[in-house]
């Protein structure tokens, strides 16, 4: 299949259930059900232990994908996909939370090594390669945490949220300027 054929993927890492509904670490989940509200898409098939919806963004074909496996285990169901005919590593955008940016930053990058980031190790494991687009979004909290894992597992403060919500915006933005112009030019417009 041509390379420019392939449709895109946009990999939300999170943990499902309600538990972990609207937690830092679950900054990817949030992008992609904003992605998928803003074009009136339900997401409900499931494959390779993902939640997965399929949209279109200019000519490409995009599928949305929120991995239920948890986050530790996110390379299991990215694997699995990319084994399926017609998906590509290069053409697989991965969003998720970055504990290394200061809150609501995003940066996106070509490609890059986990950064200390438990789903990205596990992709980039089981997929064998550090090598595809990513979207970081900045939880790092302005004071000394001293469990990173109850921080990560806890909810936005109030003082948060909108920096959070328009963060998440801007990644819809980038997401969509990847999928129609490439990451170069994504970098340049959100970095």
């Amino acid at each position: 299949m041509d390379a420019e054929k392939k449709p895109w993927m946009v990999v939300g890492l999170g943990n499902p259930g309600d538990r972990y509904d609207g937690t830092r670490h679950n900054v990817g989940f949030h992008v992609v059900d904003a992605l998928a509200r803003s074009f009136d898409l339900k997401m409900g098939r499931e494959e390779c232990q993902s939640v997965v919806g399929r949209t279109q963004i200019g000519d490409s074909v995009v599928e949305l994908v929120k991995p239920m496996t948890f986050m530790n285990l996110s390379g299991e169901a990215v694997a699995c996909l990319l084994r399926k005919s017609g998906r590509s590593l290069a053409r697989t955008v991965v969003v998720y939370d970055d504990l290394a940016l200061p809150n609501g930053v995003l940066r996106v990058r070509p490609k890059g090594s986990h950064g200390g980031h438990n789903g990205m190790k596990s992709i980039i494991a089981r997929c064998g390669s550090q090598d595809f687009p990513r979207v970081r979004i900045g939880i790092m909290p302005e004071h000394p945490i001293s469990d990173v894992s109850d921080f990560v597992l806890g909810r936005f403060a109030s003082s948060e949220r909108k920096v959070i919500e328009e963060a998440a915006q801007r990644a819809l933005s980038a997401i969509e300027v990847i999928v129609r112009f490439g990451i170069e030019k994504a970098m340049q417009e959100f970095n």
